[in-house]
């Protein structure tokens, strides 16, 4: 049997992870991206990247910021997976989905 999908809540416009990561770790550190790279362990290009919003978090990636922020890698898959949904969401009427229904 095919059970009923709630929709979520009220939508609203989430932030970008990388956005969350620059303005409540790395601005009040005052450190640089470099510095920050290198905290966590990967290039100034990728950290970059996340802060700039042109590539998301990984797995391995939330588990270094967890790590690094002493905060969970679920909170910032959480981030991501919510932002995800925002910008598809604003897209839903151009998917082709027919609605699946039990006999």
């Amino acid at each position: 049997m095919v059970q009923a999908i709630e929709r979520e809540g009220p939508m609203y416009n989430p932030p970008h992870p990388g956005e969350v990561l620059n303005e409540m770790v790395i601005a009040p550190l005052g450190i640089s991206v470099t510095d920050a790279a290198d905290a966590i362990g990967v290039s100034r290009k990728t950290l970059s990247q996340l802060l700039n919003g042109r590539i998301g978090v990984s797995s391995v990636m939330a588990i270094r910021l967890g790590l690094a922020t002493n905060t969970t890698a679920e909170s910032w898959l959480a981030m991501q997976t919510a932002y995800d949904l925002w910008q598809v969401r604003k897209e839903t009427k151009r998917l082709k989905v027919k609605k699946l229904v039990a006999a």
